[in-house]
């Protein structure tokens, strides 16, 4: 029976083990250093949205839609399910001009979205209010995902399809035998495998060049607040609200308990270097000053936040790659490796179908979506050096957003 092993507990990770073990491919082991989804993967936005920017982009998100709403399904006897309020992608009119230029891609794909103007959007959603000027590209498959409800749900429905989660259990590095890995390097020993997937985020970069190999991923610091509660619910769906400098969702902390949940990056602030495995989250921190510039800029499109304040904040990282596409596929030099990874500003958006593609792969079979473009070869070790080399500040970094 093939034996797969899963380096990192988190939404890309989890879904992997549970592809596999859907699957029923072989004994799959998942092994994260911490305790499952304590890295961004708790401190994500959730927000979901197949409206991107490549065609292999929006057909994987696409999958990845479908596949929520059967794990909603799935998960629903553990407490979780996809809120499908719908995502709101807003841009001022000079940033309309390049993402019109996509509708003939959506149309070719079968995408469905609607174009909506200001006045629309207030009819439809009470509690929003963009200013006049504003467009408003609206996915009706999108919506949100609540991290503290869908990680220790699939993590629980791993556990009962027979997959095996050894949390506190770091990897040091990869077994490497004749030229292939056939297993990982831990403090309790060797443990063997046919396929290794490597989906642990910012820790990438630096893991693989342990292992000999470099990839042009940088990470950057996030930053998402919950608010004080709500009287009643907000009428607003998830929205990628970049003209305010940031996003804005509903958020579920229970069947009755209604708040705001928002975030966004700092421009100015330089990428964030995790050079080893020894680096947390928790070590990361927010300026003050962050709370009341997001509600300043944000409460003018929700009004109904200026009557709430920051409850809760969580810090972490994003990643991007050189050409801020993901990383996923093998790589030739490392055969019995598939990574995933710099799934920029959208891992949650994009863990169904990472999954999928990852155990796919590991598995043997056809990616389900020609992923060539997100192959880890695609960079020359030139244009690797190069980038590594520099530091980068976030707002130089692409922004892209979910």
């Amino acid at each position: 029976m093939p034996r797969f092993i899963v380096i990192g507990g988190g939404a890309i990770g989890l879904n992997t083990a549970y592809r596999l073990a859907r699957m029923q491919s072989g004994q799959v082991t998942l092994l994260d250093k911490g305790l499952v989804g304590d890295g961004s993967s708790s401190r994500a936005g959730g927000i979901i949205t197949g409206l991107l920017w490549s065609e292999t982009g929006v057909l994987a998100r696409m999958i990845s839609l479908r596949l929520y709403q059967e794990l909603s399904a799935d998960l629903e006897r553990y407490g979780y399910r996809f809120q499908n309020v719908g995502c709101l992608n807003l841009f001022d009119p000079a940033s309309w001009t390049e993402r019109e230029a996509l509708l003939p891609l959506y149309d070719r794909l079968g995408f469905a979205y609607e174009v909506l103007d200001a006045a629309q959007m207030r009819r439809r959603w009470p509690d929003l209010t963009p200013e006049a000027d504003l467009i408003g590209l609206h996915d009706a498959l999108g919506g949100y995902s609540e991290p503290h409800e869908f990680v220790p749900a699939l993590a629980r429905r791993c556990r009962d399809l027979g997959v095996e989660i050894r949390e506190n259990a770091g990897v040091n590095g990869l077994q490497i035998e004749n030229g292939r890995v056939v297993g990982v390097q831990t403090a309790m020993g060797l443990l063997e495998a046919d396929v290794v997937i490597c989906t642990v985020h910012a820790w990438t970069a630096a893991f693989m060049e342990r292992c000999g190999v470099r990839l042009p991923v940088k990470s950057f610091v996030h930053q998402r607040y919950v608010s004080s509660e709500l009287q009643e619910r907000v009428s607003i769906p998830a929205i990628n609200a970049n003209p305010y400098g940031g996003y804005i969702r509903p958020a579920r902390l229970g069947t009755t308990d209604f708040r705001i949940l928002a975030g966004g990056e700092t421009e100015d602030r330089e990428e964030e270097r995790v050079d080893g495995p020894a680096f947390h989250m928790s070590v990361l921190s927010a300026p003050r000053s962050l709370r009341s510039h997001l509600s300043k800029n944000l409460a003018p499109l929700v009004p109904k936040l200026a009557a709430t304040h920051w409850e809760t904040e969580q810090v972490g990282l994003i990643s991007f790659s050189l050409d801020s596409e993901p990383v996923l596929g093998k790589l030739p030099q490392l055969p019995g490796l598939v990574v995933g990874a710099a799934f920029h500003s959208g891992g949650f958006a994009y863990s169904p179908v990472a999954g999928l593609l990852l155990a796919e792969l590991a598995a043997g079979k056809s990616p389900s979506v020609d992923i060539s473009s997100f192959s880890p070869g695609r960079f020359t070790a030139e244009e690797t050096d190069a980038y590594l080399a520099t530091t980068v500040v976030q707002a130089d970094a692409f922004r892209r957003r979910h």
